[in-house]
């Protein structure tokens, strides 16, 4: 993996696991539960400058990636009450990107941002904690990939992007010695 690949997954692009058994589920919830405090912790020493900042050249800066952080959980957890209620719904796709070049993402302080991830992550806990295996194997349909996908491989996801945006800004922070 070059230099690019690297800033751009440096934990790795996600791969679907084969079996996601009840532990696995279990640290998945608990990536969820822990992330809001962990990245709080992470940026809240940020200036705007640092907050500014591109995690990689061509990449968001810091403030877009806490805007999309928000803009994508609380799309993902959408989906999962779509899911639980609806059988097999049809989501709707957005912009990820162009989401990202609005003015909210581009501009505003980044605190209305983590209060939307930690109160979504508080009640995606919740929601995550009280879900049988059988809700775990209900799908959505994505109109994109002309695929389902189950509640369990979605929840593996979204752990990951939790880490992987997390890494993001953790390595930025390391090269740049803040």
């Amino acid at each position: 993996m070059n230099d690019i690949e690297q800033k751009k997954f440096p934990i790795g692009t996600f791969k679907v696991p084969e079996n996601i058994c009840d532990r696995t589920l279990d640290e998945y919830i608990k990536v969820i539960k822990d992330f809001p405090g962990k990245l709080k912790n992470l940026i809240e020493d940020f200036s705007d400058d640092q907050l500014d900042t591109q995690y990689r050249q061509g990449g968001w800066t810091v403030r877009q990636l806490v805007n999309h952080i928000a803009d994508s959980h609380i799309n993902s957890f959408i989906r999962f009450k779509l899911t639980l209620t609806e059988e097999n719904p049809t989501i709707k796709p957005y912009e990820e990107a162009k989401w990202a070049e609005l003015q909210d993402s581009l501009n505003m302080p980044v605190k209305p941002a983590m209060r939307m991830i930690r109160g979504t992550h508080q009640r995606w806990t919740t929601l995550l904690k009280s879900m049988t295996n059988k809700q775990f194997e209900r799908t959505f349909h994505h109109p994109e990939h002309h695929k389902n996908y189950d509640l369990r491989h979605c929840l593996a996801l979204y752990a990951w992007h939790c880490n992987h945006h997390f890494a993001h800004i953790e390595n930025l922070k390391k090269e740049k010695g803040w």
